[in-house]
């Protein structure tokens, strides 16, 4: 028997409210139940299908500074996890929620909200490796198997609530997971708080592997338990509705973090530097975001730097260059490597429509440091608001081969090459955009305006037509 899909297992699970919200929504059809369901692979391939549908139906955010911050510490977590595939794809999602989750196949999603509530980068990490500790741990599919026999809408129901939770809100989300579980509820619920005990208990394994302090997870996790006292029941915290905590499970996680030596308590820069940049995000305005930074320097901050550092950008945002320039000068001059601070520097030109200044410090850094991301892109960005946009192509050109699953990089390449007069490449690059975010239909169009330019060019119309090929096989796993 065919197994259902994503979208009518969700109207399913979730009656015909749901059924009205996935109307549109396109989820993949996974294919026939197999072993190889469970494999890492199917995992692997189920994951960036997922991705690929997420992507185009929440906001993402758009900073390679936040992004390359996030990438590297989770790297560093997985690579002192039991996590044996370790290709991991990382997506941040624009929502002042606490929240972060693991889809099977290695896709971590991060709210860029969790880092307001979380306090040091030890309380982020605890939250990242217990996602991990989920991965490793295959716990998807040993759910899976677990209620196989229980429910034929186990697998579909359980992704489309992933999505769901994040596109609906999360109570449509739980209805669609709940009634997955409904013929086996009670085992269920004893099934997945082992689950999370494990991810607890591997999860604090992997924090001390990678020399962070265990005590961060009772405390964040206590401060999570707190902010339900405050909250009304359709008010809880998404993590907190897929992880419940209890006293107990913080007791028992305070219980194993003694048995490792104490950790004198640090403030680490880079981690209070990526939370300012989070508030500018979340802020409804930029004078909001300003007056939020004056408060915090008047009064009491974990880091006066990185709140200087906060107002740095919500002057530039505001349109107010000068006096950023004159607080980034308060703190540049004790670090003047810093990387995030001569990227805000750059942006202080090119709001004084000086992006030749800009264009010109950020080559020079990248010739200490060639390849890095937050560079690259923020060079680029120069480069065309200082008409060089050829300039500009070629080095993102480059970039793509580097980082060729970033949606933004080939947003922004699109954008280049319409300036420079590269239609075709114009064509290309939103189709590789288009392809990330799951939006096959206007990627084959943009190949195809692409191929009526392209007729006398046999090397770009044969890797038009491979993509075009890639993208039917992409529409058969997706089942669109």
């Amino acid at each position: 028997m065919r197994p259902l899909s994503l979208a009518l297992a969700l109207a399913l699970a979730s009656g015909p409210a749901s059924a009205q919200r996935t109307e549109d929504l396109k989820l993949p059809n996974l294919g026939e139940a197999s072993t190889s369901l469970f494999s890492a692979e199917y995992e692997h391939q189920l994951g960036r299908t997922w991705l690929r549908i997420f992507r185009s139906q929440v906001p993402t955010v758009d900073d390679p500074l936040l992004f390359d911050y996030l990438e590297n510490l989770i790297y560093r977590l997985v690579t002192h996890s039991q996590l044996q595939d370790r290709r991991v794809d990382l997506v941040v999602v624009d929502n002042p929620t606490i929240n972060a989750f693991a889809v099977p196949g290695g896709v971590i999603g991060v709210h860029n909200g969790l880092l307001l509530y979380a306090q040091t980068e030890d309380e982020l990490a605890t939250v990242l490796a217990h996602e991990i500790a989920h991965l490793s741990q295959r716990h998807f599919s040993r759910r899976v198997e677990f209620q196989k026999a229980q429910t034929p809408l186990n697998l579909a129901a359980m992704l489309a609530g992933f999505v769901l939770m994040a596109t609906a809100g999360g109570d449509a989300g739980m209805a669609a997971l709940s009634a997955a579980q409904a013929a086996a509820q009670d085992s269920a619920l004893r099934y997945s708080r082992s689950n999370e005990a494990e991810a607890d208990r591997v999860g604090m394994q992997t924090l001390v592997d990678a020399g962070m302090d265990p005590r961060a997870a009772p405390a964040m996790f206590e401060r999570m338990l707190q902010a339900t006292r405050y909250t009304s029941g359709n008010r809880i915290p998404e993590f907190l509705r897929t992880h419940p905590l209890s006293e107990n499970r913080i007791a028992d996680t305070r219980n194993r973090a003694r048995q490792y030596p104490e950790r004198p308590p640090a403030v680490n820069l880079e981690y209070q530097l990526m939370r300012a940049r989070v508030v500018n995000q979340l802020a409804d305005t930029p004078e909001e975001a300003v007056q939020k930074f004056r408060s915090e320097l008047d009064g009491t901050t974990r880091s006066p730097e990185a709140s200087r550092y906060g107002l740095v950008l919500a002057l530039t945002a505001a349109g107010r260059a000068d006096e950023a320039s004159l607080e980034l000068d308060t703190i540049w001059s004790d670090d003047p490597s810093r990387l995030e601070y001569l990227i805000a520097d750059a942006e202080i030109d090119m709001a004084r429509n000086q992006a030749d200044q800009a264009a010109e410090k950020l080559a020079k850094r990248l010739k200490r440091s060639p390849g890095n991301h937050p560079l690259t892109m923020t060079y680029a960005k120069a480069l065309m608001r200082d008409q060089q946009a050829h300039v500009a192509e070629e080095v993102l050109v480059e970039q793509s081969k580097r980082r060729p699953n970033d949606p933004s990089l080939w947003y922004l390449l699109a954008e280049v090459q319409g300036l420079s007069g590269n239609i075709v490449g114009l064509h290309q690059s939103r189709a590789e955009y288009f392809i990330l975010n799951g939006v096959l239909d206007q990627a084959e169009k943009q190949l195809n305006y692409a191929l009526k330019l392209t007729r006398s060019d046999y090397p770009t119309t044969a890797k038009i037509n491979q993509r075009l090929q890639d993208i039917a096989k992409l529409r058969e796993q997706m089942d669109l």
